[in-house]
């Protein structure tokens, strides 16, 4: 029996249209695979994650000395040996931190961790205009403690509490704490943010929950606030206009390293008695200033 054999029209290969393929987004630090609420569960689980390394650190060390609960709250405020074992905690917190930050970006593995926050130096910001930059923000912020005055902080009397927990906090605010407060605020929370409401609303968030928590720290030091709010908006404003994530970690990590250099040497620096300070309303300039240029 013969097979009927059928000739296709001639061209008919050129007539072939594929089907369709869905065009998938090019993944940018701009454009980054994850949304706002891992971004935020994100910026929570690092506040978890303190808090529970530190529970465990000071639980340890409350068993060890015996202490018992009607003492307990004066202990873990004064002790300055619950105080650095406080300070020391944070460093495994933020090393988990940087973990789960690198599950979200990386999506496991399918993405590179860097490049995806924007890790890559620009035309305008070079290492040593970060580095001008870092100094000439501290001395700037000097100059709005000067005005508003130096009241001692909760940072100043964990600092003075032992030589051991001065020196872990220089530690912490230079080897940890600008890479991964980069990393969750300038790149986690700064990129969907920036996607979703645009770069303004984005660049006001930003600044505003860095300078936050940064706040019980700092108080009543409204001259320390003002700078934080300071740095927190040129590092965000950057992020912003440059699309690069590594001069606003340079530019924090000098700002914190010359603060840790001060810290490792106070004890031979005569160091300026605190001042009360005025009601702030040098600062409200300042503020209204930042707010006109985020808007």
């Amino acid at each position: 029996m013969d097979t009927p054999q059928t000739s296709l029209p001639q061209n008919s290969y050129a007539n072939f249209t594929p089907p369709p393929q869905q065009q998938q987004s090019v993944v940018t630090p701009d454009n980054p695979p994850w949304g706002i609420l891992g971004a935020l569960g994100i910026w929570i689980l690092s506040f978890v994650l303190m808090l529970a390394i530190q529970l465990v650190f000071l639980v340890g060390y409350i068993i060890y000395r015996g202490v018992g609960l009607s003492e307990l709250a004066v202990f873990i405020t004064k002790d300055p040996s619950a105080l650095f074992f406080a300070v020391l905690s944070i460093i495994p917190a933020h090393l988990l931190t940087l973990g789960f930050a690198w599950l979200l970006v990386t999506k496991i593995g399918k993405h590179p961790f860097l490049p995806t926050l924007g890790w890559d130096w620009t035309r305008e910001f070079t290492f040593w205009r970060c580095a001008g930059l870092a100094v000439g923000l501290l001395l700037l912020g000097l100059g709005i403690i000067k005005l508003t005055g130096n009241p001692q902080t909760e940072l100043d009397r964990l600092i003075e509490s032992s030589r051991a927990t001065a020196l872990a906090t220089a530690f912490l605010a230079t080897v940890t704490a600008p890479f991964v407060e980069e990393v969750i605020y300038r790149g986690i929370l700064y990129s969907p943010l920036q996607r979703a409401i645009g770069k303004n609303w984005a660049v006001a968030a930003v600044v505003l929950l860095f300078a936050a928590i940064h706040v019980p720290q700092y108080w009543p030091s409204f001259g320390v606030i003002g700078m934080i709010l300071l740095l927190s908006f040129v590092l965000t404003a950057i992020r912003a206009r440059t699309g690069s994530l590594l001069p606003c970690f340079i530019i924090h990590l000098i700002f914190n390293g010359i603060q840790s250099v001060l810290i490792v040497l106070s004890p031979y620096i005569e160091q300026p008695a605190p001042v009360t300070p005025p009601v702030p309303s040098v600062l409200l300039p300042f503020i209204e200033l930042l707010a006109r240029t985020c808007w």
